[in-house]
């Protein structure tokens, strides 16, 4: 961490130290409640967060049992905040499987399945910061010391049917997976549900034992076949993209593999994926189903496919989705992923995004490529839909909570989302004008006509018609494209 600030003489004898240490990695900040020990003296750190301007830091206050030399405790500040990647994890990754069950009044979460592939192809840098709140989060501790040292955010299914109405007469579960860098020591790992006013409504922490001789190998051989599509300029640092058919026969793989081009060159013809392309590595996983197309229930037709895709998800015909993520990601093991883009060969228009989940497209409707591109912005951007309907069929943001996605508000806490690329004389909320170029606070986003709010008056992710990302997306998703790649 570098040179250390301190408060107090250099003797210590004080029974208590403020530290001001700059803060270079999350590490260094997970440091709450934390005790250690040494020369035989107890320390516990708190008001770790306490930032303070001028150096990008953190304070901290430790309470001393013993009185202890300055250098030796700016010894330990100095190991917590270099800790890197290989401190605590190995290059493999844990796949874990949850079970999400309940209805709208009560929601549980269960352990269902443990597993370990070869190689880790997520975020080796920043591992406990999170780049985005999503409405879930996963939080992997030590387990010797609770510090946190990885996180990741997500949204589900399973979230989004609780505010169907349906939830509220029956009870349903839903299969999550999450990956985590493999841990060399025992950790704790803790996932948490939010709801749509970002409260946690249930939790779990179970304890990961990496010598448990029931975590299932995978992705060590019968790997499905793949192609890879576009190569990172340094795959050490890059993002990896994993396109995967679905109601493709072992004959129709040629289509695919066309329809990845096609989805691909959408995708990086669009700001900022075009001018940060060499970040990302991309590869077509030739995933056979027994049979082409998709289900459709409301005509009662019904497919033997890869990832037992379908339509009418929620009863609204066009939301295509799959709720099969153990088989999906039985496919990806071990091929190098992260974030997931499912082409599902029908005609019929629909899709779905889900943050750190999968974005899942249709590929021969005439819509195809603004749809994969959008979806992409759900699933990899966490951004929220700027469109709006005159009844909303599923409320999902009250008006006086401040929505976590980068590209909407309730103006509830505006404060630190575009603001910034507003010029002064623009009125908020901003009416309709002939500039579409113009960046204000438009009403009408996220399902609602009234009391949400977009940054532009027509986007990527409002239309699909509007050829690009509004400047308000494009900041957000350059963000995060640089925080993934280490930047």
């Amino acid at each position: 961490m570098g040179k250390a600030l301190h408060t107090g003489v250099g003797g210590i004898d004080n029974s208590q130290l403020t530290i001001l240490a700059p803060l270079r990695s999350a590490s260094a900040a997970r440091l709450d409640n934390s005790q250690f020990i040494i020369n035989n003296s107890q320390f516990i750190i708190h008001n770790y967060n306490t930032p303070f301007r001028g150096l990008g830091g953190f304070q901290f206050t430790i309470f001393m049992k013993k009185p202890i030399l300055i250098f030796a405790l700016l010894a330990v500040i100095q190991v917590v905040g270099a800790q890197t990647f290989d401190d605590y994890f190995e290059d493999r990754t844990l796949r874990i499987d949850y079970i999400f069950s309940g209805n709208s009044r009560e929601q549980h979460i269960a352990v269902d399945q443990l597993n370990v592939s070869p190689r880790w192809y997520g975020k080796r840098q920043r591992l406990a910061d999170l780049p985005v709140e999503g409405n879930g989060q996963i939080t992997v501790r030590s387990h010797r010391n609770g510090n946190v040292i990885y996180r990741n955010s997500f949204s589900s299914l399973f979230q989004e049917w609780l505010s169907d109405d349906e939830s509220k007469s029956c009870t349903k579960a839903f299969e999550n997976v999450f990956l985590v860098p493999f841990p060399k020591d025992t950790v704790d790992v803790t996932i948490d549900l939010r709801n749509n006013r970002r409260e946690i409504t249930t939790t779990l922490t179970h304890t990961v034992a990496p010598k448990d001789i029931l975590i299932r190998h995978i992705g060590e051989h019968d790997i499905t076949p793949f192609d890879v599509v576009q190569q990172a300029a340094d795959t050490s640092r890059c993002i990896h993209i994993a396109y995967i058919a679905e109601g493709y026969t072992e004959k129709e793989m040629k289509t695919f593999l066309n329809d990845v081009k096609t989805a691909n060159k959408a995708m990086f013809a669009h700001e900022p994926f075009k001018s940060m392309k060499n970040r990302f590595q991309v590869v077509a996983v030739k995933a056979p189903s027994k049979e082409s197309g998709t289900s459709e229930p409301s005509k009662g037709i019904w497919k033997n496919t890869a990832l037992h895709s379908h339509f009418d998800t929620f009863y609204m015909d066009r939301y295509l989705t799959t709720l099969h993520l153990k088989a999906l990601h039985d496919w990806l093991a071990g091929i190098p992923y992260e974030h997931i883009i499912v082409l599902v060969n029908t005609d019929q228009y629909g899709g779905g995004g889900i943050l750190n989940s999968y974005n899942l497209s249709m590929t021969h409707h005439k819509l195809f490529k603004p749809v994969v591109v959008h979806e992409f912005g759900h699933s990899f951007g966490g951004l929220g839909d700027e469109y709006a309907y005159e009844h909303e069929a599923i409320p999902m943001y009250p008006h006086d909570v401040e929505p976590w996605e980068p590209n909407i508000t309730t103006l509830a806490d505006f404060h630190g989302k575009w603001e910034h690329m507003i010029a002064p004389t623009t009125p908020i909320p901003t009416p309709p004008s002939d500039n579409l170029q113009q960046i204000g606070v438009y009403e009408g986003a996220g399902y609602s006509m009234k009391g949400v709010y977009r940054g532009a008056q027509d986007c990527r992710m409002r239309s699909n018609v509007r050829p690009e990302f509004c400047d308000v997306c494009r900041e957000a998703l350059t963000r995060l494209i640089k925080f993934y790649t280490g930047e």
